[in-house]
């Protein structure tokens, strides 16, 4: 993995990230590595990880590795993006991992895994697929 000090401040930059307390762990060139804690104030009615923060995570693991492949002068806003929950976020943390799937100028298209951890066991429990749209910045 790169270091890649761009991307890694426009995550940090990201309030959303703050409020779940996730971090970058890893940057690569169509990769980008998230982890959050299970924290409990993002947990549902039956004490499992909230399926907003599974997506929230995804998303932005996959939107990361979308910009790699981009410019210094470009961003990312998701398009479209769907998710299937594959079994409950169970355990403290969450890492999702996301990839460019097919680069392009106009539209880029990306996936991202996520997994939660218990007593340092993963478990796939979700994976995300969409469309990424590049945008200039200002």
């Amino acid at each position: 993995m790169i270091e890649d000090p761009r991307i890694q401040a426009i995550l940090a930059s990201q309030t959303m990230l703050q409020t779940i307390g996730a971090s970058v762990r890893a940057v690569g060139k169509g990769t980008v590595e998230l982890e959050a804690p299970i924290s409990e104030g993002f947990k549902q009615h039956n004490g499992f990880g909230h399926a907003g923060l599974t997506f929230t995570l995804g998303d932005t693991a996959a939107g990361g590795a979308a910009m790699t492949v981009l410019d210094d002068q470009h961003a990312v806003l998701t398009s479209e993006i769907g998710i299937h929950l594959l079994a409950p976020a169970r355990g403290d943390m969450l890492i999702a991992r996301g990839k460019v799937i097919k680069p392009g100028r106009r539209l880029i298209i990306v996936t991202s895994d996520v997994y939660a951890v218990d007593n340092g066991v993963e478990t796939h429990i979700a994976t995300l697929s969409g469309t990424m749209v590049p945008v200039k910045m200002d």
